[in-house]
């Protein structure tokens, strides 16, 4: 008997399709993704295990799904062989799964080319019609712009069926992407994500001419509708692509007849992912055997006698071409490895974070070394390690003078950081304090972004962050005349700046920045203390005895209000700001939420979502962002989603609105 799945999961697979529906539209129509592969993979991973679970989810769930609607921007028409996507596999027990169920195993193995697929028909020889996968069923008519890409020929050239259509990849070769990006920044037009990206907006424009001028490539790999088949295999039909004039992967294509064979291609290909002349985020493996694949036949979405051995979406392995020092608002000298631009989920990745000279010295990273590089979502991209050694390879060299500055560079006992000494003087380090200092988190400042800020700071007005408060009165007739400034714009200046004379003691704490302090430690120095006055003149003693705040912590709070420049700076800037104080909140010693970690989803109609946090935290709360198997409490207001189910599926103690309010005591509200 079938699992009837309850309203929890059902709640989660409706947010999973309607999450991977918008993706599917910004992926295939707009061609400008809106999440990595990373978390695309994932979201309809867990739909179709949901949907393998409980059949009844299965009609019109994501088992079904291919592509995306077609655009009513283009004429359309329907396949008249439905044009399926490919089922991914991400690791070897799912490729065995796959491989041991078939009845043979020659298996072909080709690259999975990341661009954007195409069908093109052709009668007796000449490309009639050209179209997008679209929706599987139904394509956009791309006609024009496919007669303008040299890789697809007009006509066949040798023996050809009546009808064929061929099916593959239009793509852009990562030097031709390169070329368009740069040629686009520099007449400021728009710049494209990636190289997919690029293939994608190229070839669906409604002016070929647009096209025509796109660097677009393309490779075949398998056909649609045929009047008839004289190829026994898929490297036979590689064969009859390129004497139709068609490109094709074979330079990189591969034979197996085991796992370990099969694992082989994949690393072998995998390390020479980098010198591959375009992005590919796995492999494709067939049956070989035409007659084996009619036989599997395909399910709803995908064929049976095919799968995508994915690569790990967030790494890969390319040349590290140099390592340059960045200076940050503290002073501390941060590597970067300049990296031979990849594809990594998406991104094109030409930078990564180095971290340190001792993480440099750990990993073993020279210059011209093939590195592995990984991505996941937002994170700054960073080196895992070395993929290969350069017999060419050079040691990097920290430097012993700030790059920027050339103040002397200094690292501390016990540190690992190496920083600036010249705390005043150094240009990259005044841009960051002041970054941090007007961030929404801090003073929150409209007007003041990057450009402005290097924009004054090179003119010299400004120096320390009372600067800000005197910049309109001192600078404000000069700041009309400036490109891009006028009356309104200063005006705005102005009335954001007024704004931010008055500011809560968290917020202040905040923005000073204190090394070691971020927006959390920032409040808990608030609760502790509440005004600034006893922070300041805080030991390293009292500052310990608060829960949160460790020896590193209180050592780099009282290291900062000591420096004689650091206290004449903010009793400058304490002329033109009022500082509000903070109510003392006295740690919770008892209670139900002492310690607990707490998740807050949903819609409260008693509390906002900050109110509630704030109380949570009173009581001795640890208020997160996210479900995980250490969650202790998900609170669930109303229209709460994913997060509630998660929490169902893992036996966390949910507690409703109601339960939330006989909890609060009335000391804590």
């Amino acid at each position: 008997m079938s699992k009837i799945p309850d309203l929890f999961i059902r709640a989660e697979h409706a947010e999973l399709l309607q999450k991977l529906a918008q993706w599917d539209i910004a992926y295939h129509q707009n061609d400008a993704p809106i999440v990595d592969d990373a978390t695309y993979d994932a979201a309809k991973s867990r739909a179709l295990a949901l949907e393998m679970e409980y059949p009844e989810l299965a009609a019109g769930g994501a088992s079904t799904r291919v592509g995306a609607a077609v655009s009513d921007k283009f004429k359309s028409f329907p396949h008249s062989v439905p044009m399926l996507s490919i089922s991914d596999v991400f690791d070897a027990g799912d490729v065995a799964d796959w491989f041991d169920k078939l009845a043979d195993q020659d298996i072909f193995i080709e690259l999975k080319v990341d661009g954007v697929s195409y069908s093109a028909r052709y009668e007796d020889g000449v490309l009639v019609r050209g179209l997008t996968r679209g929706s599987g069923a139904i394509g956009e008519d791309i006609t024009a712009n496919l007669r303008t890409i040299a890789d697809i020929p007009q006509k066949l050239s040798g023996d050809f069926p009546r009808v064929v259509e061929v099916r593959g990849e239009v793509y852009m070769q990562r030097a031709d992407f390169l070329a368009l990006n740069a040629a686009a920044a520099e007449s400021g037009d728009k710049v494209f994500a990636n190289p997919r990206n690029a293939a994608a907006g190229s070839l669906r424009q409604l002016n070929p001419a647009v096209t025509a001028t796109r660097r677009l490539s393309a490779f075949g790999y398998t056909y649609g509708e045929l009047s008839s088949r004289d190829w026994e295999t898929q490297s036979q039909y590689f064969d009859r692509l390129e004497s139709w004039g068609f490109k094709t992967t074979r330079a990189w294509a591969r034979h197996a007849h085991n796992m370990d064979e099969i694992q082989s291609a994949y690393n072998e290909i995998m390390m020479m992912r980098s010198d591959i002349p375009f992005d590919i985020d796995g492999l494709v493996l067939k049956v070989n055997s035409i007659a084996l694949q009619e036989k599997m036949g395909a399910r709803a979405n995908s064929p049976r006698w095919e799968v995508a051995y994915k690569f790990p979406a967030a790494r890969a392995i390319t040349t590290l071409n140099d390592i340059t020092v960045q200076v940050g608002r503290t002073g501390v000298l941060t590597p970067v490895a300049e990296l031979e631009p990849i594809n990594i989920g998406g991104v094109v990745v030409s930078r990564a974070t180095l971290h340190n000279a001792d993480e440099i010295a750990r990993k073993g990273v020279r210059i011209s070394d093939k590195v592995i590089v990984q991505r996941a979502g937002d994170v700054i991209p960073q080196i895992v390690g070395v993929a290969e050694t350069a017999p060419t390879a050079q040691p990097f060299e920290f430097p012993t003078v700030c790059p920027v500055c050339g103040g002397a560079v200094v690292q501390e006992s016990g540190q690992v950081a190496r920083r600036c000494v010249n705390t005043l003087g150094c240009p990259a380090q005044r841009i960051g304090e002041l970054e941090h200092f007007v961030s929404r988190k801090g003073f929150d400042i409209d007007g003041l972004g990057t450009r402005q800020l290097e924009l004054f700071i090179a003119r010299g007005w400004l120096k320390t962050p009372a600067d800000i408060f005197r910049l309109i009165e001192n600078h404000g007739d000069e700041m009309r005349s400036l490109d891009g400034f006028g009356d309104k714009s200063v005006s705005n200046l102005n009335a954001s700046i007024n704004h931010a004379r008055e500011i809560d003691l968290h917020r202040f704490l905040f923005a000073i920045g204190i090394p070691e302090i971020g927006e959390v430690t920032a409040k808990i120095l608030a609760r502790a203390f509440g005004n600034l006055g006893a922070v300041r003149s805080a030991s390293a003693c009292q500052l310990k005895q608060v829960d949160g705040i460790g020896d590193v912590m209180a050592d780099e709070i009282v290291s900062f209000f000591a420096d004689t420049h650091n206290a004449a700076a903010l009793d400058d800037l304490l002329q033109f700001v009022t500082v509000h104080d903070a109510e003392i909140v006295a740690p919770v010693a008892d209670g139900p939420l002492v310690g607990k970690r707490v998740v807050l989803t949903g819609t409260l109609t008693n509390y906002t979502r900050d109110a509630a946090r704030e109380i949570l935290e009173r009581m001795g709360a640890r208020v997160q962002g996210s479900v995980s198997a250490k969650t202790d409490i998900v609170i669930a207001g109303a229209d709460a989603g994913s997060k509630l189910a998660k929490a169902t599926q893992l036996g966390i103690t949910i507690w409703d609105e109601a339960e939330l309010v006989r909890q609060i005591t009335p000391d804590a509200e």
